[in-house]
């Protein structure tokens, strides 16, 4: 990542090609599982969801405000095809039945807003919005320029951004575009990692003499890209270009920064942006405290985590599932006073299919290092019942180190079975760490046993092999086998174990 001085935005905008490739993809530095980038950078602008009666006023000239009756009547109407719509089981599935048995064609007579509010309730299924779009492009009366704004942002969402481009060259054509239209196009170049095109769009807008100037959300949007693609000069370059627009800065801008800052892992930078915007005059969303708690995760700052934690719950009672996994893997990677418990706490709110196999091999771990064997054994059960496989040599040696301390040689035995059994990540220290257990019980004829689980798993004898079976013969009184094992180590050309400790 660059980190000359950043250049003041506008001749940045001004150069088409900001680097050899025209496409760069949405990326960023290595993570730790389930960071995933920021999904808090401004979105692409869209008409709100409904609000109670009276319905809200098109943007269309001819358009006039519903009674209240017909409002309430027609939102019902419209969600209930939208749950028919997202309930349609075919990953690519035709939606034009659905539309006509929930009558669209006359919901669209009584109110264009109806579609608009359709199309923003298809926002999960982007790629089922884009098709309710094509299809309602061949009813009267044609969409109107918020319509085509909220379709070009479904199309940035779907990272189709060949649709985005068709959608709004269309728009241009039926309507004289507007601020809204250009900020969903940059939307969705922005999704894409388009980052050169983007800036082309922003150009268009700048000399569009039909749109006015940039408004802070297409300056917020150039920040998020710029973000997303650890462009962090550029990043602050624009930051710069916002403030002597004279435009002021938005939560969305703080957000885009913060999250910019995140993705770069530049935890004091992100930090100082925080204080800056608490001491400003722009209150930070919930949006702002659950990026806050993802970058004091990743920085293991475990308290301020947990700070940000209490204030995104004082604004939405549930933090999503995204951001709980977040904060279990800084439980499980930074010690912490009572992290179990609050490792337990957090497990609670996980439903079933939010299983994901990172989080319970580093479950796993940190109740190994905690000797919680029975939590740890837990843990262990449920990776076997989802054909979750550990790779990690790291994760073995915790569970072995466990199993060790707590003298549990059985249970050690039955986990190395079912290791082989499931394909889990093998070494040489499982099967010693088994001979020296037998041993330490006098339990010499399966501690020979052991050999042949070595030789199977093609685990060749050490030095130290043997010298574990030398100390375990010793140990019982019984010199003679002891002797033979010393034979057997010169035969091998280990040598005398004199100079080996184990312990």
């Amino acid at each position: 990542m660059s980190r000359r001085p950043a250049p003041h935005l506008i001749p940045l905008l001004r150069r088409r090609h900001l680097h050899r490739s025209v496409h760069l993809p949405y990326t960023s530095v290595p993570i730790p599982p389930d960071a995933i980038p920021s999904t808090s950078i401004p979105s692409s602008p869209s008409p709100p969801p409904l609000h109670p009666a009276p319905w809200p006023p098109s943007n269309s000239p001819t358009s006039s405000p519903l009674p209240p009756f017909t409002a309430s009547h027609l939102r019902a109407a419209v969600s209930s095809l939208a749950a028919s719509l997202l309930a349609l089981p075919h990953p690519d599935p035709d939606p034009v039945p659905a539309l006509h048995a929930h009558s669209f064609p006359t919901l669209l007579a009584v109110s264009p807003l109806a579609s608009l509010e359709l199309l923003s309730l298809l926002r999960p299924k982007p790629f089922l919005g884009l098709a309710v779009f094509s299809f309602r492009r061949t009813l009267l009366p044609p969409p109107t320029l918020p319509e085509f704004a909220l379709a070009i942002s479904l199309a940035g969402r779907a990272r189709d951004p060949t649709a985005a481009a068709n959608i709004f060259t269309d728009a241009s054509s039926a309507y004289c575009p507007d601020l809204a239209l250009y900020n969903a196009l940059m939307s969705a170049y922005m999704h894409s990692g388009l980052v050169n095109r983007c800036i082309e769009a922003f150009h268009e807008l700048q000399g569009d003499p039909r749109c006015g100037p940039p408004n802070a959300d297409s300056y917020n949007i150039l920040i998020a890209l710029f973000g997303r693609s650890l462009l962090v000069d550029h990043m602050e370059a624009t930051l710069q270009s916002l403030d002597a627009s004279g435009q002021p800065r938005t939560v969305g801008t703080y957000n885009a920064i913060i999250a910019g800052y995140l993705t770069a892992w530049m935890w004091d930078r992100m930090e100082a942006v925080f204080h800056e915007m608490m001491s400003g005059q722009v209150n930070p969303d919930t949006t702002t405290y659950l990026l806050m708690l993802r970058g004091y995760a990743h920085a293991g700052k475990i308290y301020k985590m947990e700070q940000a934690y209490e204030r995104a719950r004082e604004h939405v009672r549930k933090v999503d599932v995204v951001h709980i996994r977040a904060m279990l893997w800084a439980y499980c990677n930074f010690a912490h006073v009572d992290r179990i418990q609050k490792i337990e706490e957090l497990l609670q709110k996980l439903r079933p299919e939010d299983y994901r196999p990172w989080l319970n091999v580093l479950l796993i771990r940190v109740y190994a290092k905690e000797g919680l064997v029975e939590g740890m054994e837990r843990r262990i059960s449920e990776a076997l019942e989802r054909h979750t496989t550990v790779t990690t040599m790291q994760v073995m040696q915790s569970i072995i180190t466990s199993y060790f301390q707590c003298d549990a040689v059985d249970r050690l035995a039955h986990f190395v079975r079912q290791a082989e059994e499931a394909g889990w990540k093998l070494c040489r220290s499982l099967y010693h760490c088994k001979m020296v257990m037998y041993g330490k019980h006098q339990r010499l004829a399966e501690m020979h046993g052991v050999l042949d689980e070595m030789e199977y798993f093609r685990f060749d004898r050490t030095k130290k092999t043997f010298w574990i079976m030398h100390k375990a013969y010793m140990s019982c009184g019984r010199k003679t086998e002891a002797d033979t094992i010393l034979g057997m180590m010169w035969k091998h050309g280990f040598g005398s174990p004199s100079d080996v400790f184990v312990k």
